[in-house]
């Protein structure tokens, strides 16, 4: 048998600069989630097939289930996708806020755009966190984006608090229950037409936010 013949050093920049096959399916898998998450924000996790994401994509119907093995996988790639995103939302509150009431100005109009401009992705959330009380393989990946969400707004609640010169009287998970209830509302009534009642969440987070330092 002849010995292999040696590669080029361009060879060997071209095989480094290669994608790997497992890099390929991740990208292919986070297209299809991106594209899957209209079709959920719309029609809600009971009413979406795979069939149903694959007409109002550029996807067949063979090419979802090659990549995810039922509606389940797809969810939850989909969701854990989207929220990857958002967790870092509310980064540019925390580095551009001076004052502690400079935060909660920034915060309040945070709240209420990612109302405005990303309503059907938060009414799927709530829906999975609905669904994962019946659904078991739902409700690991719920948690663990439960959890995520939680640090995300225990952050602003920290930096409040630096700014403020006081401590937190607050435990994170009480923090984000607080939170989380005042948005689920505003997002109740804004996609039933309320769309006034984002003006009305500024003023109840700056209500909230000083409950959260001790006095």
């Amino acid at each position: 048998m002849a010995p292999p013949r040696p590669q080029s050093a361009h060879s060997h920049i071209q095989r480094r600069g290669a994608v790997r096959p497992a890099d390929k399916f991740d990208a292919r898998r986070d297209e299809l989630a991106e594209s899957a998450l209209k079709t959920l924000g719309d029609l809600g996790y009971a009413r979406t097939t795979l069939r149903e994401i694959a007409n109002n994509s550029t996807f067949s119907h063979g090419v979802v289930h090659y990549y995810f093995h039922d509606k389940l996988d797809l969810v939850i790639h989909s969701v854990r996708y989207y929220k990857a995103r958002c967790v870092t939302r509310y980064d540019s509150v925390l580095a551009n806020s001076m004052t502690a009431e400079g935060l909660v100005e920034a915060f309040a109009a945070k709240l209420a755009e990612t109302i405005r401009e990303e309503a059907p992705m938060h009414r799927l959330w709530y829906d999975l966190r609905t669904q994962s009380m019946f659904e078991e393989q739902l409700r690991e990946a719920v948690c663990v984006i439960d959890k995520t969400l939680e640090e995300m707004i225990w952050r602003v609640v920290r930096r409040y608090a630096e700014l403020a010169e006081r401590a937190p009287a607050l435990e994170s998970s009480m923090a984000y229950g607080i939170f989380d209830g005042l948005f689920q509302q505003a997002l109740l009534a804004f996609v039933s037409g309320r769309t006034e009642v984002l003006d009305g969440l500024a003023g109840r987070v700056r209500a909230v936010m000083p409950l959260m330092l001790e006095r």
